[in-house]
């Protein structure tokens, strides 16, 4: 049985690799087909994942794989050593929501971040070893195999293939990496893949011996090659060398967990979001419930009336992010209170369309007791099987620690918590006690992966990395789609913008309409440009026409067949 087994994974390897070649290869914006979409960040795990579908497998099996392939094709957010969320809509109509996010591990604390005089040492909660949380993603895989067709093995096979033999750079890839050399030497205790100090260039073959075995450990063992045995030892060794948190037991008793999905009405679409600890689908709700009766539509796509409604709904939303959320294992959110329609009417009481408002004024509503560097992920398979994943190691290559001797990144999500109320994290989010440091505790999140229903079938798989500007990318395509009208590509392609109540600014992108920008300023308003906002995954399916988008900002990749 064992010798058929490998023979059927040889055999596997051999045809998968004939149809991929991981040292020539190109992007591909936008396809459109009739059977399966993968959209991702990486075109090599978006073929990876649409020859699993090609070969029998469904959605959850696309979608493990491809994760799988951006570990080692897209090492700045692509990972084993972060976490994340699935979010799926199954052709039986089961919505299935996987928690897969970080835990502080156990012994973490409040204040662990605090210098003598209670100042906050930001640069322990996003640099080295101490930065890290609990690793979830090889977790999450597990927890979402049992809804997939094909066995782990050959699910896991691509990306060992291209951990071992290796892959062709891009130029961006090139860049990245080139860029991080200095805190790839400053922040790990062992030579490791990334580091070339002749310099990378595009062209370059990228070959990653270590995070092939720890790969092969994973395939061999399931679940426990990675929290158990050889790699788990790796992890703490490296811990201990760096003085780092996690230990044995930390990883041994890391879970997924299995929440209940956000769902809400939309003049008559249905949507679909990640409950918390991501705050993406409580504010997706909210912002969605903030201005359904406001006939955003009658001004048009990217007005100034259209901008400055939306820009004060975010100013609301991300108020009562920074007050009130946290992981709901820990403390009491008031998710109901949040998103309910009496509330959301009272939080626009009072909004005024003629003058910009202040998030000094306009703070966290009244109730009563996500550099950027997050990955996104969509699927649809031709049984009507949705999933959207975002995963993440927050900042650009997480802690900038490779464990030594397994090849792989360590998240920095420990600064996704509440380091000291007050002080902003390392994308200017604030947070209370809500959100504070606790152990085995998940830290809040941006991510936001979405699906959108239309008579029960899904419509949008949709979902972006961006740190906390995630939910008003989500927010803005998802109007731009369903009030403006816009096709998929237009709705994904087009200039975006970001308010978050504090700082209180405007973020806008070189594209961002001039004209727009000085009404705004006229009205008060700080307009600030800075670079690509996001990198937007998007499928559209309307009756048998699959459209899938990747974004432009980035080597983002759609394939389908």
């Amino acid at each position: 049985m064992k010798y058929c087994s490998l023979l059927l994974l040889f055999v596997y390897s051999l045809s998968l690799q004939a149809q991929i070649n991981p040292y020539q290869y190109s992007v591909q914006k936008k396809t459109e087909c009739k059977n399966g979409a993968v959209v991702c960040a990486h075109p090599l795990a978006a073929k990876v994942g649409v020859e699993i579908l090609k070969k029998g497998g469904n959605a959850f099996d696309a979608a493990i794989a491809t994760q799988l392939a951006l570990a080692v094709v897209y090492p700045g957010a692509g990972n084993i050593g972060g976490g994340g969320f699935m979010l799926a809509y199954t052709q039986n109509k089961k919505t299935i929501a996987l928690d897969y996010r970080e835990k502080a591990p156990s012994a973490a604390g409040r204040d662990m971040y605090l210098d003598a005089n209670g100042n906050a040492q930001t640069t322990l909660s996003q640099n080295g070893h101490l930065a890290s949380g609990v690793p979830g993603t090889v977790a999450g895989l597990f927890s979402a195999h049992k809804y997939a067709k094909l066995p782990f093995k050959l699910l896991i096979q691509p990306a060992i293939d291209l951990a071992e033999k290796g892959f062709v750079l891009t130029d961006a890839e090139a860049r990245n990496l080139n860029a991080s050399l200095g805190t790839f030497v400053q922040y790990n205790t062992k030579p490791n893949a990334f580091i070339k100090y002749g310099g990378w260039k595009a062209g370059d073959t990228l070959i990653q011996k270590d995070l092939a075995n720890t790969l092969k450990r994973i395939r061999d063992l399931g679940q426990k090659g990675f929290y158990e045995g050889v790699t788990a030892k790796l992890i703490v060794e490296e811990m201990k060398r760096g003085g780092g948190l996690i230990t044995l037991s930390d990883l041994k008793n890391y879970q997924t967990a299995v929440r209940e999905a956000m769902i809400s009405d939309y003049k008559g679409y249905k949507i679909i979001g990640m409950p918390l600890v991501s705050s993406g689908g409580i504010l997706i709700q909210q912002m969605m419930g903030m201005i359904e009766s406001r006939n955003v539509a009658q001004y048009g796509f990217q007005s100034w009336q259209a901008v400055q409604m939306m820009v004060e709904i975010e100013r609301r939303a991300f108020a009562d992010r920074a007050e009130f959320l946290g992981d709901k294992d820990f403390v009491k959110v008031p998710v109901k209170k949040l998103t309910s329609a009496s509330y959301l009417q009272q939080r626009m009481s009072d909004y005024d369309m003629n003058k910009a408002g202040s998030s000094k004024i306009t703070t966290h509503g009244a109730v009563n007791p996500e550099s950027e560097e997050t990955t996104h992920l969509s699927v649809y398979d031709k049984d009507g099987n949705a999933v959207s994943v975002t995963t993440t190691l927050n900042g650009s290559y997480g802690s900038r620690t490779v464990v030594g001797g397994a090849g792989f990144l360590l998240n920095n999500e420990m600064d996704d918590f509440s380091v000291k109320p007050g002080v902003p994290n390392m994308y200017g989010a604030l947070g209370t006690e809500a959100n504070a440091i606790v152990p085995n505790k998940r830290m809040l999140s941006s991510m936001t992966p979405t699906i959108v229903l239309k008579d029960e079938k899904p419509y949008l798989v949709i979902g972006t990395p961006g740190g906390t500007t995630i939910p008003t990318q989500v927010y803005q395509v998802l109007l731009n789609v369903l009030e403006f009208n816009m096709s998929i590509e237009d709705a994904v392609w087009k200039p975006r913008f970001h308010h978050q109540w504090m700082p209180d600014v405007i973020y806008v992108e070189k594209e961002f309409p001039q004209d727009v920008r000085v009404k705004l300023k006229e009205m008060g308003y700080e307009i600030v440009e800075r670079g690509g906002i996001g990198r937007f995954e998007a499928i559209r399916i309307t009756g048998t026409k699959i459209e899938a988008v990747g974004d432009k900002r980035g080597d983002d990749d759609a394939e389908g067949y």
